[in-house]
């Protein structure tokens, strides 16, 4: 494997899967494309993306699917635990042609997590051949989504979305902003079902986890964070914040050092 600046580069694609795992620190990679696909997840921490000029959130639980030749940049504010499944032309066609998030699940996460402690890259063995089986199996039957934080048709919808970024722990309600941009807040929630495909109160709430997730590498402590997000009381955001991991921030945070 030799590398151009911090991408990696196979010259000879090694079979159908290849297995790359890695903790990356902060950085930035540049515009590159390959002949294969990519399925790129983040065990721990965010990374963003832009394929082909849209863009994409990895958080843990979420992997983007990048198809073959597809330009894409990405970035990080912070440390990544990072599993990726590189997948050759032949397997990609079996995948969607354009790029996607995909929810992974308990089985796939806890075999990439295997293969990383194992430094399995290329399986071999019949066991790790019929685990990378059972991990293809799992991709191609994964339920795709658009985006993970989708980007509004409207001019109008995403100037409020704009807002919601810049201080995601903005307290105003739905109808608060609704009555800002002159309509009802059952107009509203039609309009972000229409432009985003989820809706207001979902969008704002993986806004909220994308912070939290961010601010936990930064070493904030729960209390802080919960605060700085505009929930009243901790407890409220630890509820949200399993909601999405199936775990507590601090166990998520403690999960994170382990894997480092």
């Amino acid at each position: 494997m030799m590398f151009e600046g911090e991408i990696p580069y196979l010259q000879e694609f090694p079979g159908d899967l290849y297995f790359r795992h890695d903790r990356l620190p902060a950085m930035e990679w540049k515009t590159h494309a390959h002949p294969w696909g990519q399925l790129n997840y983040v065990s721990h921490g965010v990374m963003h993306l832009e394929i082909d000029g849209i863009r994409f959130l990895s958080p843990s639980q979420y992997a983007v699917w990048i198809p073959p030749f597809a330009d894409h940049f990405s970035f990080a504010s912070r440390d990544l635990v990072y599993r990726t499944v590189y997948i050759s032309l032949k397997l990609s066609n079996r995948l969607p042609s354009k790029p996607t998030t995909l929810n992974v699940s308990p089985v796939l996460h806890a075999i990439l997590d295997d293969f990383a402690l194992r430094d399995v890259r290329v399986p071999e063995t019949e066991e790790d051949l019929r685990m990378a089986q059972v991990a293809l199996d799992q991709i191609l039957h994964i339920k795709p989504h658009e985006t993970y934080l989708p980007y509004a048709v409207s001019d109008e919808l995403n100037s409020v979305l704009k807002e919601l970024q810049l201080n995601p722990g903005d307290r105003r309600s739905v109808e608060d902003f609704a009555d800002q941009l002159h309509m009802t807040s059952r107009t509203l929630e039609r309009r972000c079902q229409r432009e985003l495909g989820i809706s207001f109160g979902e969008w704002r709430s993986r806004l909220k986890f994308m912070h939290a997730i961010e601010s936990l590498e930064a070493g904030l402590t729960v209390q802080r964070i919960a605060l700085e997000l505009g929930y009243t009381t901790p407890s409220a955001f630890i509820v949200m914040f399993k909601r999405f991991t199936g775990t507590t921030p601090e166990q998520y945070r403690l999960n994170g050092l382990k894997q480092r």
